[in-house]
């Protein structure tokens, strides 16, 4: 009779590699979206933010109470300190990590499962290391787009054409316009080259793998990278709902997800477009 001898240690830790990750990352997207629902240290909870943002014409003009943490934030503000900045770009930042966890698991779940491979055949690399690396390059980008989210919402702030409330559009052109824009975009070459690296991990892995921590952070970046590319613009209707509106962000992170794993994501993209540019149009039309 043929006993097998038991697993050494690190074969076993390899084996249960796939779930240490899944679980990570279930452990990150709890946490980003308890921190957006509490309010993200901005002084309302997300509920009050998103009821202020429900329509996107709706014009905002709530007083702000001087012991809240909004206080910090005046409407007619033309800068904010360093520590407004810093709540402000974290906020963004939380958010976009919660709303792209979902759509990022399988390239990430996909390069922790080639890495094991690579460790299974004796190369010598550090266990968690890479992956970590992916992950942190990934988000690092997209930490980049917060910073410069943030000083757009400065900027559309300081014109009075979005709410220092809701942070989101009381001004119906710029509601109506970013909608169709955002919607020409979902029908453009560039969101669907973009897409289609989001939408095919096994050979983007295979075209730009790298090994060690230093190919693997490369390789984040890029797919960042690719990933904002694809979305920045859907992430601008923030503004028009509200930045903090749940009902927005649970709605883009629906549409972002299906467009990256639903085997028919392309299309559903096209279609969100269309009815997009269908919805801004309708807004543009309502009024004088």
């Amino acid at each position: 009779m043929l006993v097998m001898p038991a697993a050494r240690p690190i074969e076993r830790l390899l084996q249960r590699d796939t779930a240490i990750t899944i679980g990570c990352l279930i452990v990150l997207w709890v946490l980003t979206w308890a921190y957006i629902a509490v309010g993200a240290g901005l002084g309302m909870s997300a509920w009050d933010m998103t009821t202020l943002g429900l329509w996107p014409q709706q014009e905002v003009a709530v007083p702000m109470a001087p012991s809240s943490g909004m206080a910090a934030m005046p409407s007619m503000a033309t800068t904010w300190s360093i520590g407004v900045w810093a709540l402000v770009i974290g906020m963004w930042w939380t958010m976009m990590i919660a709303m792209m966890v979902p759509s990022a698991a399988p390239t990430i779940l996909l390069h922790a499962r080639v890495h094991r491979h690579a460790q299974a055949q004796g190369k010598k690399q550090e266990t968690h290391a890479p992956v970590a690396a992916f992950v942190g390059g990934y988000f690092l980008v997209w930490l980049v787009f917060s910073i410069a989210a943030t000083a757009l919402q400065l900027l559309l702030q300081n014109a009075g054409f979005i709410s220092a409330m809701s942070m989101g559009s009381q001004v119906r052109w710029v509601s109506g316009a970013t909608l169709v824009v955002t919607g020409l975009y979902q029908l453009s070459p560039l969101k669907n080259a973009c897409l289609s690296h989001c939408r095919a991990p096994a050979q983007f892995l295979s075209r730009h793998w790298r090994p060690g921590v230093a190919g693997a952070l490369r390789l984040g970046v890029m797919h960042g990278a690719y990933c904002v590319g694809c979305c920045w613009l859907l992430m601008a209707l923030l503004f028009v709902g509200g930045a903090m509106n749940l009902v927005w962000i649970a709605a883009l992170s629906l549409l972002v997800l299906a467009e990256k794993v639903v085997p028919a994501g392309a299309w559903v993209g096209r279609i969100a477009g269309a009815a997009l540019i269908a919805w801004g149009a309708a807004i543009l039309l309502s009024g004088p």
